[in-house]
């Protein structure tokens, strides 16, 4: 396969080496050679020995010359060690270069041992295996010729001896050679075999592709085809009038534009309409190969285009719902609270017996009555406050005060709920003022949402602990308790809107709004929630809020709540103190 007449090429597999490195067959025969070079120079060394006549030393010396690279590359074995490799080469090209020198130099009887480390690098598998040891013959048949014009060589053998060694010599480099151009064409089968074989995978892959690859030109000519093409899309149109013809008359500019992007910014994709059937969508995806090509993906994005329009109508239904039932009830405050207060304002009357005496009976109603409405009405507020906060309709009245009255006021409104409980209720305000400039209501609110849920989940006999203090910037708020404590898992789902915790009687006691409205009123005023908790050990929640204006001013004169006095077994506590201790 080709793309404008560049062949494809292909390399290793990833993770794979190349074949030169992973195939046996090569250290195989590498193997056997140094075996029977090995074996040839025993025998020649047998020979030289019967041969008649004197054999002087420098023949010995050439025969142990040949067998010492031998045995060594047979202890090294097929170890892939690169130097390791490269002083072997070292070693052939030393004892052969050597066996030349004494035994006549380059005119000698064993002149071919000097070609000694090409055949043992073309037995390698290596080519730069093989031009390190064409490099050290190189420099071996030098010293060999310089060593022979000095006149330092010894004479050359003569006779039957000679031909021994010249034989010895030409047949194990000879063979050597022989095998590693046997191995070269092996490999190079192998190698193209392997190629064949990843190319038929390959084109198989790309024929199969469920879209359509494309190869086009910067002029938008189609140069290759390949893959299934979309329904209503002609390949023949395509390779014959450019790429701008799949389209309907309508998106072909849409399609040209998309290519023109893809050359100058590298990528484009466009969406159009199919000319043979207008009904469907295709997606085309380009990507810029070199500054006057591009390659392409063509695939049919009907399916796709519907399921996003409708994920994207029910998105737009499912908002229009929320946001017609956040306005219905941000603008049914008035109609809510009209009633109930009418109803409270009643049961005022009667719990007050203003027109004349009530019976207990009733008087107990009145009360009942009351504290009904009061609840509700607290119930209705929570959910218009969430309402108009979901709609971004709720608008923070600002102002400056000082935030311990806030607290203090809360906890006020709170204190008959904690005596009731019998829970140790307590705040830790500051003995300066904390000025803010903050939403009083909001404050009031976030104090009175947490610790009504501290209450909540706090057993008699435990403690809820309200803190206010400012550092750079910031007013702090936590609120601590010793209560049952909070799962994992519900602690998660804690702050979303509607989301409660605890058990089934914890969970009717409230709508979910506490935690949901304290994180929204704090996030309103550029602050944060946190929430950590552990079952069993109780619950802390911090409120931190960049609306402190002044943390340093002195004490005020009136005490901030009626304190009670405080316990001897507590009085690290200090001034600052306001407890509240709820019968026993």
């Amino acid at each position: 396969m080709a793309i404008d007449g560049a062949p494809f090429q292909t390399g290793p597999r990833p993770g794979q080496a190349p074949l030169s490195e992973t195939s046996t067959g090569a250290f195989g025969a590498a193997h056997l050679w140094r075996l029977g070079w090995l074996a040839t120079v025993i025998f020649a060394t047998g020979a030289a020995a019967f041969t008649p006549g004197v054999v002087g030393l420098p023949v010995w010396l050439a025969l142990a010359a040949g067998a010492l690279p031998a045995l060594a590359a047979l202890a090294v074995g097929d170890r892939r060690d690169e130097r390791l490799q490269s002083l072997i080469l070292v070693l052939w090209a030393t004892c052969g270069a050597g066996a030349a020198v004494v035994t006549g130099g380059v005119s000698g009887a064993m002149s071919a041992w000097i070609l000694a480390p090409v055949a043992a690098a073309s037995t390698l598998s290596s080519p730069r295996r093989l031009a390190e040891g064409a490099s050290l013959a190189l420099i071996g048949g030098a010293v060999a010729a310089l060593t022979q014009l000095s006149g330092l060589a010894p004479s050359a053998p003569t006779g039957p001896l000679a031909f021994i060694l010249g034989f010895l010599s030409v047949a194990t480099v000879g063979v050597g050679l022989a095998s590693g151009l046997i191995l070269t064409h092996r490999r190079a089968g192998e190698r193209d075999s392997r190629h064949v074989g990843e190319l038929n995978t390959l084109q198989t892959l790309v024929d199969g592709a469920p879209q359509l690859l494309l190869v086009v030109a910067s002029n938008g000519r189609i140069k290759t085809v390949r893959g299934a093409a979309p329904r209503g899309v002609a390949t023949a149109n395509l390779t014959g009038e450019g790429l701008a013809s799949a389209a309907v008359a309508g998106d072909r500019q849409q399609v040209s534009a998309a290519l023109a992007a893809a050359l100058d910014a590298g990528e484009a994709s466009v969406a159009f309409a199919p000319l043979l059937d207008p009904t469907r969508t295709v997606c085309l995806d380009l990507r810029q190969v070199s500054p006057d090509l591009l390659v392409g993906v063509m695939r049919d994005a009907t399916l796709d285009k519907a399921r996003e329009t409708a994920l994207r109508q029910a998105r737009a239904e499912a908002e229009g719902l929320a946001a017609g039932r956040a306005r219905f009830l941000a603008n049914m405050s008035h109609e809510l609270r009209t009633p109930l207060n009418a109803i409270m304002g009643f049961s005022d009357i009667m719990r007050a017996r203003m027109f004349g005496p009530l019976s207990d009976r009733y008087g107990e109603y009145a009360e009942l009555i009351h504290e009904s409405g009061r609840h509700l009405l607290d119930l209705i507020n929570d959910v218009l406050d969430m309402s108009k906060i979901e709609a971004e309709r709720f608008e923070l009245q600002r102002g400056e005060f000082d935030a311990r009255e806030a607290v203090t006021a809360a906890m006020r409104l709170l204190r008959v709920q904690a005596d009731a409980a019998g829970v140790q209720l307590r705040g830790v305000l500051p003995p300066g003022e904390l000025e803010v400039d903050a939403d009083r209501r909001a404050l009031k609110q976030i104090v009175l949402n947490l610790v009504s849920n501290a209450l909540k989940f706090t057993p008699r006999g435990g403690q809820v602990t309200v803190t206010a203090d400012g550092h750079d910037g910031e007013f702090e708020l936590v609120v601590a308790d010793t209560g049952v404590g909070i799962s994992p898992e519900d602690l998660e789902r804690l702050g979303r809107p509607y989301a409660q915790a605890g058990g089934v009687d914890q969970r009717a006691k409230g709508t979910g709004l506490g935690l949901s409205l304290v994180r929204a009123f704090a996030k309103l005023h550029g602050g944060e929630m946190n929430i950590e908790s552990r079952l069993g050990a109780g619950t802390s929640v911090s409120v931190r809020m960049p609306v402190l204006l002044r943390a340093s001013r002195p004490a005020m004169e009136a005490p901030l709540l009626e304190p009670t006095p405080e316990p001897p077994e507590e009085p690290e506590l200090g001034p600052n103190v306001v407890k509240f201790a709820p019968p026993r």
